[in-house]
């Protein structure tokens, strides 16, 4: 394939990630225009992060689907398949209620932010007393046809940790900066303060809180 998926595991296509269906369309089984992002414009690249789970590079230019600007992209730690999304259901007593843990599958919609899409999420960490919950977004069709997942209905939109890929400004502490979640399906600029910055081996881990969508 020339063409290569944006790594954001939507399930849009019928597949569970971009990686199947990379293989399914060399298999012949999918064509790319099956694909959404297909037939979106190929902007000049400013920058590129790797998909966790696939492996394949998206290619990003700085600004959203709106023309917006944003300074760096979050995207997944060494072997993780995409940054970690920090959620606070609207009744957080739900973590303890219904037993969330490690593994599980919740979905629900990041209501106050401006987000109008339904996330899936696989749980990393849920914590009984404040009810927070760490976990990864892993795409839509984890949820089809699966009578195991956690529908926690509206949830709070805490904030995201992972690497930050620096497209126009690097990020700040304790600054209010415009970023995108390498995640976003949507492709559009957030805000979030930065609260976390340290400098690892494998990129420079951040954690971003307050999300408010442009």
């Amino acid at each position: 394939m020339i063409w290569t998926p944006p790594g954001k595991n939507c399930g849009a296509c019928g597949m569970d990630s971009c990686d199947a269906f990379t293989a399914a369309v060399t298999a012949g089984a999918k064509d790319v225009e099956e694909c959404p992002y297909y037939s979106m414009p190929q902007e000049p690249q400013a920058a590129k992060a790797a998909c966790g789970s696939c492996g394949l590079e998206a290619a990003y230019t700085g600004v959203d689907v709106t023309g917006a600007p944003y300074d760096f992209i979050i995207t997944a730690f060494p072997g993780e398949p995409s940054a970690r999304k920090i959620v606070l259901p609207f009744r957080p007593d739900l973590v303890e209620t219904l037993g969330i843990t490690r593994g599980d599958i919740v979905a629900g919609r990041p209501t106050g932010a401006g987000c109008p899409v339904q996330h899936v999420i696989k749980v990393l960490e849920a914590d009984p007393v404040s009810g927070l919950i760490t976990g990864h977004v892993v795409g839509p069709a984890f949820a089809r046809g699966n009578s195991d997942v956690i529908d926690l209905r509206h949830y709070h939109m805490i904030g995201f940790e992972g690497i930050a890929n620096v497209v126009r400004k690097t990020p700040e502490f304790g600054f209010r900066m415009p970023f995108l979640p390498g995640v976003c399906m949507m492709h559009r600029t957030h805000t979030g303060i930065v609260n976390m910055i340290m400098q690892k081996s494998y990129g420079l881990h951040v954690r971003v809180e307050g999300i408010v969508i442009l």
